[in-house]
């Protein structure tokens, strides 16, 4: 498969593009992006049939710099958004005395710390390129009166999928943005396998599945159902997913990507 031989070239400091024994046609850096960006947006297969998702991968074939740095820079800036949004929400779900039970604490306080070194990690890379941070915003997480996380580990629980989940997509849908810095293209693979490692201990906490089928959260508040939207997707390039095993398992075989405005639109329910 394509995007593991991908992944090991990645993960691999002193890998060779001229090594076509295990890299087949990716000979150089361009046919290497093109790849890259192929395979990590998983992508709007549903792209390959819609022209908005097109359009929302036109960043990643550009061959202007300037443009390429503001659509790393952008998607850099929504990243942190949504890591700062994770890390002050478990630092203040771990403040508050009673709310996860001591059995749970270590699994977010373990969590936490990996949040805060993402947050860290973003804010380092915008520096590096030479941008200020977004500083980070006020959160409130009551979605207008009408949810109580902080005194409910029920819905504590049910925002913490919603979050994790969100990152796991939203990370895809920025891949394309930020294949034109190698390292930068590395850190955020690694970021998204944590967050999804995030959301799967999670849904297994509140008893679901570790996986997504269809658009169902699990009980989820209305507000929120931007974050399983296009989840019920069964057709990925033009092949439907759904013929040999059902409509259920045909989803959950393919995560889909949350768009730029989509993560957006998500952060915002919180941002005060």
């Amino acid at each position: 498969m394509n995007f593991l031989k991908i992944l090991d070239k990645i993960a691999n400091e002193d890998f060779s593009f001229k090594q076509t024994s295990r890299a087949g046609a990716l000979s150089d850096i361009t046919a290497f992006g093109k790849k890259a960006a192929a395979v990590a947006i998983p992508l709007g297969l549903a792209g390959a049939m819609s022209g908005t998702a097109k359009a929302q991968t036109t960043t990643t074939t550009t061959n202007n710099p300037v443009t390429a740095k503001s659509a790393l820079t952008d998607a850099l800036q929504l990243a942190l958004t949504l890591e700062y949004l994770e890390d002050d929400y478990y630092t203040k779900g771990l403040a508050m005395s009673g709310l996860i039970p001591t059995a749970d604490r270590v699994i977010f306080q373990q969590i936490l710390k990996h949040e805060s070194a993402h947050v860290a990690f973003l804010k380092s890379a915008l520096t590096n390129l030479q941008v200020t941070p977004i500083a980070k915003p006020n959160f409130n997480y009551t979605l207008q009166g009408q949810f109580s996380p902080m005194t409910s580990y029920t819905q504590f629980l049910i925002l913490a999928q919603a979050f994790e989940d969100t990152g796991v997509r939203a990370y895809k849908g920025q891949a394309g943005n930020v294949m034109s810095n190698q390292t930068i293209l590395q850190a955020a693979l690694q970021i998204h396998s944590v967050e999804a490692r995030h959301a799967s201990m999670v849904r297994r906490i509140r008893q679901q599945k570790g996986w997504i089928e269809g658009n169902d959260g699990g009980a989820m508040p209305s507000q929120t159902n931007a974050v399983y939207a296009g989840e019920d997707l069964t057709v990925q390039a033009g092949f439907n997913t759904a013929t040999k095993f059902g409509a259920a398992a045909g989803s959950a075989a393919y995560d889909e990507i949350l768009t730029t405005d989509q993560s957006k639109l998500i952060a915002n329910l919180f941002i005060v």
